[in-house]
């Protein structure tokens, strides 16, 4: 997992290079209260409000990481000019490609299936065996005066694609 985790660029990329159908199915974006860890991270006084995007990224049918993603309220077209008009496109595809974007450090976390976004990462997967732990990353971007927080949670699929295009490069 410390492969998938520490991917230094587009981790979208990666996926797409890993699997022969790659897909971002998009489950929700709208507003939404930030989690009590966010607001601080994207530079709120306290928890409230935030533009939220949740995804699933599936790689050859299977979800393997779920993407959630903060903008905060004050923010506008100006800061993230497309993130209202992404659809079931990747942000990752805009984000890595945009010169005025500045990606912070990465910060790593395991979350227990408790935690609020692995419980809604198991919902939009319909999975029914439950890891112990699952591994996640998040990390700030900014962009002229805008913060933009992505987390990403790895599911247990993703130590699949290691395999695969492993085994794929050897044939």
């Amino acid at each position: 997992m410390h492969d998938w985790l520490v991917t230094p660029g587009s981790l979208t990329a990666r996926l797409v290079a890993s699997s022969d159908a790659f897909r971002v199915r998009r489950l929700h974006q709208r507003s939404a209260p930030c989690l009590v860890d966010e607001a601080g991270a994207v530079g709120l006084a306290r928890r409230q409000a935030v533009w939220e995007r949740e995804v699933l990224l599936e790689c050859d049918g299977q979800p393997v990481v779920f993407a959630h993603t903060i903008v905060p309220m004050d923010c506008d077209a100006h800061d993230w000019p497309l993130f209202s008009a992404l659809g079931e496109r990747s942000l990752g595809s805009t984000l890595f490609y945009d010169p005025l974007v500045r990606r912070e450090q990465l910060e790593f976390a395991r979350l227990g299936a408790h935690h609020p976004l692995v419980r809604r990462a198991l919902a939009a997967t319909g999975a029914v065996e439950v890891e112990p732990i699952y591994y996640a990353r998040r990390c700030l971007y900014r962009r002229r005066q805008g913060a933009l927080l992505v987390t990403e949670v790895f599911l247990p699929a993703v130590s699949n694609l290691g395999a695969a295009a492993t085994m794929k490069n050897t044939k």
